[in-house]
């Protein structure tokens, strides 16, 4: 059969386990005894100690040394080892006759032969199979596809390689088979089982021939070089003559059929583990095993599942194409190298807190000695048994199937590592389990009777639970137990490096199952670990000091073992042994006094001979001892019966007080009224009993239930008779835990006087019963009356509830005097409508219906049920009228609210709809007044209204048109601010269309809205904020006041944007520190090209200005803080206005555009009416035209409106006061100035000073050095100049000492002084370059031709340039 991966492992249930609590594991036989009901019916299981039991680990890990076994892991399961023998036979059967056996491969997978030889020997042979064609049948059954022909495979590799196996198995000789094949002759086929030389059986056929050598086959000695000599025997064969016939001559060793019989036939060798070629220390050991397991699963050991691992084993130990060897350092004495617990007087040293864990009983060295324990009496210390073993385990490694010896207990330790898996049968199965491994692996239990007893075999749990046999499983992690119970077959394997530890032990309830192992092991002959029959005797030797159920289980076990001795004895006697002789068995070893035929070890008896001093047997053998006379025999014997009685006398006594002393108690217990003992006579009886150390039998726990109950009554009775016992609430608790009813109180007084020992409080509990029947009689009196008094009912009440004893009749007149409370509750909420709310009528209710049913009560409830009915049918109606959608309308309201002012109760859902109502009628009227008389509603009330509107729950007619005209001004303002704002504006459109409130960057918004909080003495409206405009705009009832208001804020603005000019253009005044001003949006101090606003005269680096290139030319340039819109033209915001005027809604935006239309036509006709004068030598007149231009051009600048007369205004100005036609042209630099990068020390003079300048108006390059100079230094681009109207401002601001030249910081550097501050340099080149220098305020230069200015001119006139000009004239 091909080797089909195994069946998934399939994982046993779980056995028991137990978690004992610190009182529990006090006693460890005690617990062991109290959960072996349950624990031994699954074989094994497992118990946790509790949380904080960790005791140290005492083992000497560096002296610490074992040579580990070795396990082949396919070797061990039960089944795969017979087949790995099957293998090992055919491979030795073909090698001795010269032939390599090679597996073949069927569908390419390893054919099973020891199944197929299996499966034909079942069908009946290979003579049948083939008779009957069932190889297709056995190919099914060996798993294989049908349709495949595997079945023709399967008999050739049958024929080729087994079938001679099995004829050489059943004794037949293949060559005189194949002889008569080929010979036809016709001699019987008795030759075929016989290994008489063949030769003999053709001498009548041929003719004897004198050769040396011939065959045993054909007995011919012809081709001498094809005959083959047998290594074995030298007896000589042709290759051609032998079954299968060899083509060649074997190269090794060849044995012919004879010699094949007998290597084949020699018996196996018997099983074991071979000890490692290396000694470990536990480090090398745990590296070694950590490292297999890693390499193996290829992951860190603590990553890998216990469940692969558990998988893998199955898997591992049922295949034999993988060899996986693993080592196991298993049974090494603790007493060589130390236990893993700490003992007395040990090497390892426990620190105080630890111990406790010296004398522990879960302590392995302790447990086996214990009192309780059995083993406390062998002599011996047996290792494994008394004391314990460890076990060093690595992944795989494994204990297999086995009881522990003479069926003890066992109880496992696992100290730290890896868990170890554990599977157990209990011992009910153990045959069944013995019986079902020998039926599937006959082979192995043939040649070794005692294999399960070698601990070499395992098989897998499936495969045991599916032949019915129980198994459970557990994994045993570090610092768990696992106890073992008597005859349970245990088995599992280790998950990786781990450290335990275990022993054996026996308790009471083992001592006749450790007798039937005796006769067990008996018919095993295997060898006893102790004698159990000197165990016993050592036990009666103290019977005194014997626990009573040790005393009990011991008596039995000697009474049998007497009688079994006694019966032999007299059967010895009768076969005619007459000699005896008293012998100390004591003193002898074991060794020396084991039956020679079962190896049981004697004690109370031998049987000896003198032909053989030195050996001997047990009684049940003696037909084995020797061939002499049994008259010849000596019995030998430890103890005569005579003997044996006082151990037995002893044992009996020790058992037999405890019956003594229950007699007693059953006396006692079983007396009549005028006999009864006294409490305190029934207590000693108890305490004889624990001082005795009886058992705890049902007699002793019922006595001790007794004196409990008696205890119990006296408490109770004398608490009845104090008044001390808990009570109820006199009127009206309910029943008290502890309280009795009267037929309690009849039971307990009888009960008093029926216990088995007399209570004096007895009495005095009758004459309360007494008193509790009189009340009884007087509360039926008075609930016979009709209408009871409720002072009557609770003065009764209160009598009764004095007596402490639960009255039936005390339920009654609570229930009668509840139902009156009721009542006047009622009566009393219906008195006052106002508070009777639906919650108060339904606490009414529920409370009126846990009441006793009574005429009045449901008369009552159902007035109040009616009334409760009508008021939820009007609340839901009029909860839902406030919810309902649409909304209702206020007149069928109304109606409904007519109809529930006549219900007597409060009905919050309907009060609240009548609020609605009242508000809705005040809504309405407001809207009319608002509208009222062709009024213009401002956006402000509209929006308070319309919000004051969605709350009311109520369909308002004039709402709809209300936010219609809402959306009608919001969709205004939004079309405005496309119009208005910049793109990512930080404004609001109010702020845009208002004129500024504030015009210095260091204010705040946040700064003037808290201010306009502060309070002032004198009530007026403060305009410093746009809070504060928004508020008076909003406020303001006509158009009139909110122009006037604007108009005062426009007034604000321009004084405010006045003195920020001022401060903006003294920056570059001269000052006494001599510290550099602070410009631009980045407050730095000015460097390279340089922007100024035409507005608030601030500079501005032009790298901090976004879209410097982008700056028109021949336009005023606004700073971003100055410019806050898009600047619409005129053409695009008057359809605004308009559209607002249809809307018919007054709004803050809407007042602000009115008032930017108004001012920008105020504007317009200031600048129709402003025309420059001329005199009439044609020059300017700059004194009258100065201010008042100047005041135009800023009031343009601020309109946020495009105006052609602002550009013309701007143009018309630069234009008319440039001195030159061509020096007048605009350009991008209009607005710019040049600060250079030097920053040298502001005190450094300029290199023209004032006087050099009025001296000298030309200069001229006159050497060679000069020349190259001056072409270096023209500039390649035009260079960023200073901004006119800052140059201007500078000059009327500043000295011509402190010019802008001086705020450059830059006097050293020739390149201000060589590139020309016209706005179109035409940068001229030459030996001769003529320049010229403003005597305005700038006292910038200028190339001649640049300006239009020849030589002479500028040698005898002053010039003047356009940008100081235009400052003088606005001056």
């Amino acid at each position: 059969m091909t080797q089909s991966r195994p069946n998934e492992f399939i994982p046993p249930p779980e056995c028991p386990v137990f978690e004992p609590s610190w009182e529990e594991f006090a006693d460890p036989f005690g617990f062991i005894n109290k959960i072996r009901p349950i624990a031994e019916n699954t074989g094994i299981c497992k118990i946790r100690p509790p949380p904080g039991w960790q005791p140290p680990f005492a083992c000497d890990v560096d002296r610490l040394h074992f040579t580990p076994r070795i396990q082949r892991l396919n070797e061990l399961e039960a089944q795969t080892r017979v087949k790995l023998n099957f293998l090992d036979q055919i491979a030795k059967f073909w090698e001795l006759q010269g032939c390599t056996l090679k597996i073949p491969h069927v569908e390419r997978k390893t054919l099973d032969l020891y199944v197929l030889y299996k499966l034909v020997k079942e069908e009946g042979g290979f003579d049948g199979v083939c008779k009957e064609r069932r190889w297709t049948q056995i190919a099914l059954k060996m798993g294989f596809a049908p349709g495949k022909a595997v079945g023709s495979h399967l008999r050739a590799h049958y024929e080729r390689i087994l079938y001679p196996y099995y004829l050489f198995q059943a004794g037949a000789n293949l060559m005189v088979r194949s002889l008569k094949h080929f010979y036809n002759f016709p001699f019987p086929l008795f030759s075929l089982i016989t290994f008489i030389p063949l030769w003999q059986c053709f001498c009548f056929f041929f003719p004897p021939q004198v050769e040396q050598y011939i065959c045993l086959v054909c007995g011919g000695g012809g081709d001498e070089d094809r005959l083959l000599l047998c290594d074995g025997c030298d007896d000589s064969y042709h290759t051609f003559c032998l079954i299968p016939p060899l083509h060649d001559v074997p190269k090794g060793d060849w044995r012919c059929p004879k010699c094949l019989a007998q290597e084949c036939g020699k018996p196996p060798v018997a099983f074991g583990f071979e000890q490692a070629s290396r000694d470990y220390t536990l480090r090398t050991f745990g590296d070694m095993a950590d490292s297999f397991k890693s390499d193996y699963f290829n992951m860190p050991v603590h990553m890998v599942p216990t469940e692969l691992v558990e998988k893998e084993f199955w898997r591992l130990v049922s295949t034999i194409e993988e060899d996986v060897t693993v080592e196991y350092g298993a049974d090494i004495a603790s007493k060589d190298f130390g236990s893993g617990f700490p003992v007395k007087n040990g090497t390892f040293k426990v620190s105080p807190v630890e111990e406790d864990y010296l004398s522990n009983g879960w302590n392995l060295n302790n447990m086996p000695v214990l009192d309780a324990s059995v083993l406390t009496h062998v002599t011996a210390d047996i290792c494994g048994m008394k004391l314990p073993w460890l076990y060093v385990g690595m992944c795989f490694s494994s204990f297999c199937w086995h009881i522990e010896d003479h069926w003890s207990y066992s109880i496992n330790y696992l100290h730290w590592g890896e868990p170890k898996t554990w599977y157990g049968a209990p011992g009910y199965a153990a045959e069944q389990l013995e019986n079902v491994m020998k039926s599937l692996a006959p082979e192995l239990f043939e040649s070794q009777p005692d294999l399960l007893h070698q601990l070499v075999t395992i098989m897998n749990p499936n495969v045991l639970m599916e032949h019915g046999v129980p198994i459970y499983r557990t994994n045993q992690c570090a610092g768990e137990f696992v106890i073992t119970f008597p005859r349970a077959y245990h088995s599992g394997f280790n998950q990786g490096f781990n450290f335990a530890e275990a022993v054996n032990f026996c308790t009471a309830d083992w001592m006749p199952l450790g007798r039937q192992c005796i006769q067990h092991y008996r018919s095993l002959n295997r060898y006893c670990v102790f004698s159990h029959d000197e165990m016993t005797c050592n036990i009666a030797s103290k019977a005194d000091s014997l626990e009573l159920e040790l005393a009990s289980a011991v008596q039995k076990d000697m009474c049998a073992m007497m009688l079994e001795e006694k019966m032999l004895r007299e059967k010895v006697y009768k076969l005619g042994v007459w000699h005896s002789q008293q012998v100390d068995y004591d003193l002898l070893p074991d060794e020396e006094r084991q039956c020679a035929k079962c190896r049981t070890t004697c004690y109370l008896s031998a049987i000896t001979c003198p032909c053989s001093p030195d050996q001997l047997v047990c009684l049940y053998h003696i037909e084995d001892l020797c061939s002499c006379p049994a008259r010849s025999y000596t019995l030998n014997y430890k103890y005569t019966l005579a003997e044996l009685k006082p151990l037995f006398q002893a044992l009996t006594a020790r058992a037999e007080s405890y019956e003594d002393w229950a007699s007693k108690v059953n006396k006692i217990l079983k007396a009549d009224q005028d006999n009864k003992s006294d409490l305190e006579e029934l207590r000693s009886l108890v305490v004889e009993a624990e001082k005795k150390s009886y058992p705890e039998t049902d007699l002793l726990s019922h006595l001790r239930q007794v004196i409990q109950n008696a205890d119990r009554c006296t408490s109770m009775a004398q608490q009845l008779l104090n008044g001390k016992r808990q009570t109820r609430y006199r009127s009206g608790g309910g029943k008290s835990q502890n309280q009795l009813t009267v037929e309690e109180l009849k039971s307990f007084v009888n009960q008093l006087y029926d216990l088995p020992c007399t209570i004096r409080q007895a009495p005095f509990l009758k004459a309360l019963l007494n008193r509790v029947e009189q009340f009884q009689q007087q509360s039926s009196d008075l609930l016979a009356e009709d209408t009871p008094g409720s002072s009557a009912l609770q003065s009764l009440l209160d009598e009764g509830a004095g007596l402490d004893v639960e009255l039936p009749q005390l339920v009654v007149l609570r229930q009668r005097l509840e139902q009156a409370r009721w009542v006047e509750a009622v009566k009393e909420a219906s008195d006052q409508p106002a508070d009777l709310s639906l919650d108060c009528m339904r606490r009414l209710i529920d409370q009126g219906v846990g009441l006793t049913p009574h005429a009045c009560v449901e008369r009552t409830m159902a007035r109040l049920q009616e009334l409760l009915t009508v008021c939820e049918h009007w609340e839901e109606k009029a909860h839902n009228m406030l919810t309902a959608r649409p909304r209702h309308s206020i007149e069928t309201l109304e109606a409904a609210l007519q109809e529930v002012d006549s219900i007597p109760a409060y009905l919050p859902s309907c009060l609240q709809l009548k609020d609605c109502v009242n508000g809705a009628r005040e809504w309405i009227m407001e809207a009319d007044a608002l509208q009222a008389g062709g009024r213009i509603p401002g956006l402000a009330a509209l929006s308070e209204l319309v919000s004051r509107a969605r709350s009311i729950p109520v369909m308002l007619e004039p709402l709809s048109r209300l936010e219609s005209l809402i959306s009608e001004v919001q969709a205004w303002k939004e079309s405005a601010a496309k119009t208005f704002l910049l793109r990512n504006s930080s404004h609001s459109l109010l702020e845009v269309l208002c004129p500024r409130c504030e015009t210095g960057p260091q204010k705040s918004k946040s700064k003037k809205a808290k201010d306009v909080s502060v309070p002032c003495k004198k009530v007026e409206v403060k305009l410093d904020s746009l809070f504060d405009v928004e508020k008076a705009l909003s406020t303001s009832k006509y158009t009139v006041s909110a122009m006037a208001t604007l108009s005062e804020v426009h007034q604000k603005e321009l004084e405010s944007l006045s003195m920020l000019r001022t401060s903006n253009e003294s920056k570059f005044q001269s000052s006494p520190s001599c510290l550099a001003p602070t410009v631009c949006l980045c407050h730095t101090v000015p460097a390279g090209p340089m922007l100024q606003c035409e507005l608030c005269r601030d500079a501005y680096h032009s790298g901090c200005v976004p879209g410097f290139k982008d700056i028109q030319t021949g336009l005023p340039w606004l700073c971003p803080l100055c410019k806050r819109s898009e600047k619409p033209p005129l053409d695009k915001v008057l359809p605004l206005l308009a559209s607002l005027q249809r809307i018919r809604v007054r709004l803050p935006e809407g007042d602000a555009l009115r008032y930017v239309i108004e001012r920008t036509v105020r504007w317009q006709h200031k600048v129709q009416l402003v025309s420059p004068t001329q005199h009439p030598n044609g020059k300017v007149s700059l004194i009258k035209l100065g201010t008042e231009l100047e005041e135009l051009l800023v009031e343009g600048l601020l309109m946020q409106v495009t105006l052609p007369e602002l550009q013309q205004l701007y143009r018309s100005l630069l234009n008319r006061f440039s001195p030159s036609q061509h020096s007048l042209q605009s350009s991008e630099h209009d607005h710019q100035y040049h600060i250079a990068q030097d920053r040298s020390p502001p005190h450094r003079s300029p290199p023209h000073s004032k006087g050099q300048k009025n001296s000298k108006r030309r200069l001229e390059k006159e050497n060679t050095e000069g020349q190259h100079r001056d072409k270096i230094k023209k500039p390649k681009k035009k260079k960023p100049k200073l901004n006119k109207e800052r140059r201007r401002e500078e000059k009327r601001t500043t000295s011509p000492s402190n010019s802008l030249s001086d705020l450059s910081y830059s006097d050293d550097s020739e390149e201000d002084w060589s590139v020309c501050s016209a706005k179109q340099c035409q940068q001229p080149e030459g030996n001769e370059v003529n320049w010229v220098q403003c005597d305005g305020s700038c006292n910038q230069w200028f190339h001649q031709i640049c300006v239009g200015v020849s030589a002479e001119q500028a040698e005898n006139e002053d010039y003047i340039c356009v940008s100081c000009a235009i400052n003088d004239l606005t001056e």
